[in-house]
């Protein structure tokens, strides 16, 4: 059999289905959030060097980087995974739920890691390709900046593991698991976050008229924040601004000296970008200032644009039509407004960022949710994927 005879196929993975799921029970029952991935780590460091990998621990403070060379070929290719959970308590009921209270796998980074740890064991098994595979376990994606992206790079991730091109994938319930979803160009959006502390004059709440109440300045705030995307953005252009938190206050008859509200602002492109953040400043300023009450508001740049490279993706979804069928191929699907940390990796390196069904109707609980759980149907699939992804990738 030459090396480029035959590629992988799901059923090629079916007998390490048991340990795979396993492998993602366990990572379940013990999550760990961001930076403090230490058990996740040493788990996947281990499974990487039981295999034949070679292992780099402590990449930007918690990844893991696994590295396997084979024959002469030039080419090298980046995977990567996430390992980091969410301070959720978990409602699944499941028997592998998270051991920890407070802590959960609610956005299936345990499947993500599993998937990646699948293609490892195969990929070592089988070593049908001639070149470099560098798997990125990457922590603290849910973190906000910085994230574990960066601080992997600024680690020198693609001057120590250097890629010609590098791939991530993540979970998408509403699609039946096995399906998969790409977008060329701009897929997910840029994710920003917005403090903004309202001070006013604090009180009586019998005596309304001695105060700034910085409770009725905030409504005004979060009302007239709503007119931002409707009025000041091109209809044509997707943008959100969302108030997802407001506090203020401890009491019914205290009117207190401050509000806080913060706010995800999400946008496809810079010049939106810059107009969400300078609309803001100056609708705030001028709604607090027609109270009596000032405000400062603190504008924090996250996660850029999600944007995936014409070649890779063209390339990654032909993988994934030959896996699957093309019925089970999206190669073309909507943008999501959700952010994503490997849009940090993309600036880097030339690339695609893939999603992969997590189930439909009653199976396709939203992550973030405490109700969420990665389905498992997706373990052979995924790992089958990225072991054929790497073989065609490097392929004589």
């Amino acid at each position: 059999m030459t090396l480029a005879s035959r590629f992988t196929e799901i059923a090629d993975l079916a007998d390490d289905v048991p340990a795979l799921r396993d492998i993602r029970h366990h990572i379940h029952q013990h999550p760990e959030l961001a930076y403090e991935e230490l058990q996740t780590a040493a788990l996947v460091a281990e499974k990487l060097e039981q295999w034949g990998w070679q292992v780099t621990r402590g990449v930007g403070e918690t990844g893991v980087v696994g590295t396997l060379k084979v024959g002469e070929g030039t080419r090298s290719i980046g995977l990567r995974a996430d390992m980091d959970a969410l301070p959720i308590v978990e409602q699944t009921g499941k028997p592998y739920a998270s051991a920890t209270h407070g802590k959960m796998h609610a956005c299936g980074h345990d499947g993500h890691t599993t998937m990646l740890l699948g293609a490892a064991r195969h990929l070592a098994r089988t070593r049908r390709f001639s070149g470099t595979v560098h798997l990125y376990f990457q922590p603290a994606e849910e973190y906000g900046v910085p994230s574990g992206a960066q601080k992997m790079i600024a680690d020198g991730l693609f001057d120590r593991f250097p890629c010609d091109s590098v791939f991530g994938v993540h979970n998408h319930p509403g699609m039946p698991p096995g399906t998969f979803l790409f977008r060329k160009g701009a897929f997910m959006a840029a994710g920003d976050k917005v403090t903004i502390t309202i001070e006013g004059v604090g009180g009586h709440a019998a005596r309304p008229h001695l105060t700034v109440d910085p409770v009725v300045v905030a409504s005004s705030v979060v009302m007239a924040l709503q007119t931002i995307v409707a009025r000041n953005v091109d209809p044509s252009q997707p943008a959100v601004v969302t108030v997802g938190s407001m506090h203020a206050g401890t009491a019914n008859n205290v009117i207190s000296n401050s509000a806080k509200l913060e706010l995800s602002v999400r946008s496809f492109s810079e010049d939106v970008r810059a107009l969400l953040k300078r609309r803001i400043a100056e609708l705030v300023q001028a709604q607090v200032a027609s109270y009596g009450a000032t405000a400062v508001v603190a504008y924090e740049e996250g996660y850029p644009v999600v944007v995936n490279t014409d070649a890779e993706t063209e390339f990654a979804t032909q993988v994934a039509r030959e896996l699957v069928g093309e019925e089970n191929v999206l190669a073309n699907a909507d943008i999501l407004m959700g952010s994503e940390d490997f849009a940090f990796m993309l600036h880097e390196r030339p690339g695609s960022f893939l999603r992969i069904g997590n189930g439909a109707g009653e199976d396709g609980c939203m992550v973030h949710n405490p109700h969420y759980d990665f389905n498992d149907a997706n373990l052979p699939i995924g790992a089958a994927y990225w072991t054929r992804l790497v073989e065609k990738f490097l392929a004589q």
